[in-house]
């Protein structure tokens, strides 16, 4: 699959095999840019600029709208792709495709709603007979640099309210998993005058350096590793910069917690896209008292997991995007066995799978939980109260997702108060997310948030206009 530059399919010298982490065949192959390819696709998004600034933003709606109706259309298609360069199971893909539509409809509304407002002059000294008010305009080039866990919903999440806003965008997807990216992108070019979008395939080292240290680059939105996004806030100079970093989830089951629903929560967030998700549930946070029944029902539900084939429906877990993936999680789990910690299912690697794995006895200090394990793992973490619960959630450098499982309204509001996390959810796991609703974690989880309207908002800069009336 080419890369798509000012409208045109670029080709190119280097190429790079997707493979698929199910089996190992080449699902396709794609360019491996360099400086000069990233500088065109720059260069085509600053000359696009003038062509969707002089639309209004009825046109931009319906063009995004027009974008919806042809993901919509090729549904089914994009969903097989997704699961062949990603691994993830088919039944999985559809649900990102149903996402990304909806993120799709949602851009395309917020395309309407960008407003600004009325400033009292007068509310300040010498301010008697002004009149001011906020325009929300452009930023300009926004350079998205997406992960390959949701490629496709991840990036409509950046490039969606970008257009909306009317910025042009290059995007970066990641070398795993580029496909599907690409080929929505060539479903926007489409729709939107050429430049607007463009892709640039090829490893962060060269084409992500060159997108964050820009002069022509506005903003960068990046979701991905800690350590890339300290790279890029301390390289990006002026520009905005949105950070969508890693997670260490708790999920909090306290002593008067509806143990069947707890359970469904972990089996949700845990074992989701074999663990490879930053909202994911990490760690397994249980009162003492209920500990014992609580292990034993997870344990016989993840039992029933199915893992295989994920083009199979039936298929519940499919691989890691990678063999060496695979093999770190292999290694965390190994070493929190030698530290204590008690398998009660699972902690068994076939090449790039990892058998959904239930631990028990798990202490803060272990490396699995301290820091982030992107696998199929539930951790029990036992305590004996809701002071320790939340201490133990707390425990952590991260502070994205967290749910807390609870009959009394008074532990919930209190989790919900002191758990230090951007989203804390009560009687449900961290995973849940919809796509309206502000979607971005504390300390080094990131800065910034999505969640389309939100994510217009970071797309945008204000500018103030003043009435001298006197």
């Amino acid at each position: 699959m080419d890369m798509l530059i000012n409208g045109n399919k670029i080709a190119g010298d280097d190429l790079f095999e997707v493979k698929n982490p199910y089996n190992g065949d080449v699902v396709d192959n794609v360019p491996i840019a360099h400086l000069q390819d990233v500088d065109l696709a720059i260069e085509s998004a600053v000359k696009a600029k003038k062509a969707i600034a002089e639309m209004s933003a009825f046109k931009v709606s319906n063009k995004l709208y027009e974008v919806y109706e042809k993901l919509k259309e090729n549904k089914k298609e994009l969903a097989k792709l997704l699961t062949l360069e990603v691994g993830k199971p088919i039944k999985e893909s559809l649900v990102e495709l149903d996402r990304s539509i909806e993120t799709l409809k949602l851009s395309a509304e917020e395309a309407k709603r960008i407003y600004g407002e009325t400033v009292p002059l007068d509310a300040g000294i010498n301010g008697k007979g002004f009149f001011a008010f906020t325009q929300k305009v452009p930023l300009g080039v926004v350079g998205a640099i997406t992960p390959f866990n949701y490629p496709l919903n991840l990036s409509i999440h950046k490039l969606a309210p970008a257009i909306a806003a009317k910025n042009t965008v290059v995007i970066k997807p990641p070398l795993d998993a580029p496909l599907t990216i690409m080929k929505f992108a060539e479903l926007v070019d489409e729709v939107f005058p050429a430049g607007v979008i463009n892709t640039v395939s090829g490893y962060g080292t060269e084409v992500g350096d060159a997108l964050v240290t820009s002069p022509d680059v506005d903003k960068i939105s990046f979701t991905g590793s800690v350590a890339t996004g300290l790279s890029i806030a301390n390289r990006a100079g002026m520009k905005k910069v949105t950070l969508e970093l890693g997670g260490n989830d708790p999920l909090v089951v306290l002593d008067d917690a509806n143990v069947d629903e707890a359970v469904l929560g972990v089996m949700r967030g845990a074992y989701l896209n074999a663990g490879q998700v930053c909202m994911g549930v990490k760690r397994v946070i249980v009162d003492n008292s209920i500990a014992d029944e609580f292990a034993e029902k997870l344990v016989k539900e993840t039992s029933k997991l199915k893992t295989g084939n994920p083009l199979d429906e039936s298929t519940d877990v499919g691989p890691l995007i990678h063999e060496s993936a695979a093999i770190m999680v292999e290694e965390a789990v190994n070493n929190a066995i030698k530290d204590g910690a008690e398998v009660l299912c699972g902690a068994r690697r076939d090449g790039t799978f990892y058998k959904p794995t239930v631990l028990d006895n798990v202490t803060s200090d272990m490396d699995l939980v301290v820091n982030e394990t992107f696998g199929p793992i539930a951790p029990i973490i036992r305590v004996n109260s809701v002071d320790e619960a939340i201490k133990e959630a707390n425990n952590t450098d991260y502070g994205l997702n967290a749910g807390v499982y609870t009959e009394s309204f008074r532990n919930g509001l209190r989790c919900a108060n002191e758990i230090e996390a951007g989203t804390v959810f009560v009687n449900k796991q961290s995973t849940f997310r919809t796509d309206n609703m502000p979607f971005g974690g504390f300390k080094n989880s990131g800065t910034g948030k999505e969640g389309i309207k939100y994510a217009v908002e970071e797309m945008t800069k204000s500018k103030l206009i003043g009435l001298n009336l006197r």
